[in-house]
């Protein structure tokens, strides 16, 4: 596996376990993908050795092996008679002619459980699985570490929601302030490589993940001829985290053409590293604001892009606030791909500019979310979750998730979350 090793972590716990054992026993595949080097190899390699009496052993074979990869390509039908089922076949991206033939020795075989992929750049991975193992796949999604799987309290996280109790109520560790712990963490990153003892590798780390990625991926994979303009435009990217999605600016910013900058930004949000969080609409709403709001979803990728040296100058620079919101966001979006579920997650603004950062819509609720970036927010925070009664759906708690101590209430119906609860 291509992974810059600068250290080597205790095995953290991952919400997603639960959820990759109930699908084991449901589908005879599943497909693991994410960003590289969040721990997917890691994962379903902790998984398959906690073999259950009677069963197999599972085996382990990864294409980033050049003799492997080799016979994947060449010889098929030879490869998987060599690694039989049970077996997790790592970087799967690399040889794509293998799933045709998974697809029949899984419809042969009848069983559950046979097969584990893991892919890191599902540029054409995720049609081509779709179109070989429909109904014969389970797609999972990982990204970096939670909050709560870095400390160690991965197993008790669920899909965040207002007004559920908290997995602790107590600060994560014993630090001065919220601020200073939160935004070493922000500064740090979810990368597992980087958590303990490993931040003084920070930007060497940093540094070999983006050549990793665009060597291995953006130029093998995707075809990008000039790395360097290309790498401007990944700068571009965490530049503008936690704003309006505006297309037409980066392209200019950057130098490239509209369509270019379409291509590449859908490589990047192919790829993991940003996630578009679109806004919220009915039929009868007809003053929302179409553009999604583009969120850089590793803190510490996007504050080392952006050149923060240090967790205090981030905290004190002008990007403190998005950079913040886009943590958030990342957390509460981990709470549910991490428990295997999608996220339910929008943003609401009108023409009115009466914004509410975040709405979780389930089951016919919507439950209001804003993030900022202070110790003690004030009801003002909240001052347009009133505008949902006219969208004509119920309405469930709200909070504010910010850098206060504890859970405390701000109004009857709205809660003050500290961030690190998020997830």
């Amino acid at each position: 596996m291509d992974e810059i090793k600068l250290m080597n972590p205790r095995y953290l716990t991952r919400t997603l376990e639960t959820s990759i054992t109930r699908a084991n026993a449901q589908f005879p595949v599943l497909m693991l993908s994410g960003p590289r080097q969040v721990g997917k190899t890691t994962l379903l390699k902790n998984l398959c050795e906690r073999t259950i009496e009677g069963q197999q052993p599972r085996r382990y074979v990864t294409l980033d092996n050049p003799m492997l990869l080799a016979l994947a390509r060449d010889e098929p039908a030879l490869f998987l008679q060599r690694f039989p089922p049970p077996v997790l076949i790592d970087e799967i991206q690399y040889a794509p002619g293998l799933l045709p033939l998974v697809k029949e020795m899984v419809d042969a075989d009848g069983g559950k459980g046979l097969v584990w992929l893991t892919g890191s750049q599902p540029f054409h991975l995720m049609k081509n699985v779709g179109e070989s193992l429909a109904g014969r796949v389970a797609v999972m999604q990982l990204q970096g570490l939670s909050v709560g799987e870095s400390l160690g309290r991965g197993a008790d996280v669920g899909p965040f929601l207002p007004g559920n109790a908290p997995v602790s109520s107590d600060l994560p560790v014993k630090v001065s302030s919220p601020l200073t712990w939160v935004f070493e963490t922000i500064w740090r990153g979810g990368f597992p490589a980087l958590q303990g003892d490993a931040v003084a590798n920070r930007d060497l780390y940093y540094a070999s993940y983006l050549q990793t990625y665009l060597q291995r991926d953006v130029r093998d994979l995707a075809q990008v001829g000039d790395l360097t303009v290309f790498t401007r435009f990944v700068r571009s990217a965490a530049a503008r985290t936690a704003q309006l999605l505006n297309m037409a600016d980066m392209a200019r910013d950057v130098g490239i053409a509209p369509n270019t900058a379409k291509q590449w930004l859908s490589i990047l949000q192919a790829s993991g590293l940003i996630w578009l969080l679109e806004p919220y609409h009915t039929n009868v709403s007809k003053r929302m604001v179409k553009a999604p709001k583009l969120y850089f979803l590793d803190s510490g990728l996007a504050a080392y892009l952006t050149e923060w040296s240090s967790p205090a100058t981030l905290e004190a620079g002008a990007m403190s606030g998005a950079i913040f919101e886009s943590w958030v966001v990342a957390e509460l979006l981990k709470s549910y791909l991490h428990c295997g579920k999608q996220a339910p997650l929008y943003y609401y603004r009108d023409k009115d500019q009466k914004e509410i950062d975040v709405l979780i819509v389930q089951d016919g609720t919507m439950y209001p979310i804003e993030i900022k970036k202070t110790g003690n927010p004030g009801r003002d925070a909240v001052r347009h979750f009133s505008v949902l009664e006219k969208l004509g759906m119920t309405i469930g708690p709200g909070a504010v998730i910010c850098l206060a101590n504890e859970r405390l209430p701000l109004t009857a119906n709205v809660e003050v979350i500290p961030a690190w609860q998020v997830a």
